[in-house]
């Protein structure tokens, strides 16, 4: 999929970029930091324009975060009303995770861009919980360009190395992301054991 992906960037440009772009923040199987930091690397190369890459990437990017928002918002709470108490999903559940987005949520709308498998997830989130389309826009739009950036960057400066130290990358954003996994199971083990102990 990789090779596929990096030979339509060269092929068809920004096209490219932007339609991948939206597809992989969707939840489609993209390689999202390789993309970025090889169109960096052809920023470096002379091949790609940096003004209009930086804007392929980024009207990508802000385009499927707004359709999964969307998707979340449509088509999420008719799930939790039809199905959720299969899955002991309640209207209440749903509150407590709006009530969670506006005290701390909105940060893994702009921050879970970097850790894999976060960045497809937030956004149905945020729509499932009816979180307010500008918190959205001003939080998941300052993430895209935060993350757009950095991975730009990055292959634009590391030039001819960008594949081998992308790799690298890759690996540990992926470690982060089961820390933060594991560390979020933990909190809700301990929250829920001290919910279940008797008061004193």
């Amino acid at each position: 999929m990789e090779q596929h992906v990096l030979a339509w960037i060269t092929q068809y440009g920004y096209a490219a970029i932007f339609l991948l772009l939206v597809c992989g923040i969707v939840g489609l199987p993209v390689p999202d930091e390789t993309l970025l930091t090889f169109t960096g690397f052809l920023i470096f190369q002379g091949h790609l324009a940096a003004p209009l890459a930086f804007a392929a990437t980024l009207a990508g990017s802000a385009c499927g975060i707004t359709i999964s928002y969307w998707l979340g918002r449509t088509f999420g709470l008719k799930l939790v009303h039809r199905y959720g108490r299969y899955m002991h999903l309640t209207e209440e559940h749903v509150n407590k995770a709006h009530a969670w987005f506006e005290r701390v949520g909105h940060w893994g709308l702009t921050f879970g861009y970097f850790v894999p498998g976060v960045r497809h997830l937030t956004a149905y989130a945020a729509g499932m919980s009816l979180v307010g389309a500008p918190q959205f826009a001003l939080f998941a739009y300052t993430g895209a360009v935060l993350w757009v950036s950095a991975f730009l960057s990055l292959g634009y400066f590391l030039g001819d190395r960008w594949e081998a130290v992308e790799k690298d990358i890759h690996h540990y954003l992926s470690v982060l992301a089961i820390g933060l996994a594991i560390l979020a199971a933990a909190w809700l083990v301990w929250r829920k054991w001290r919910q279940s102990r008797p008061a004193r």
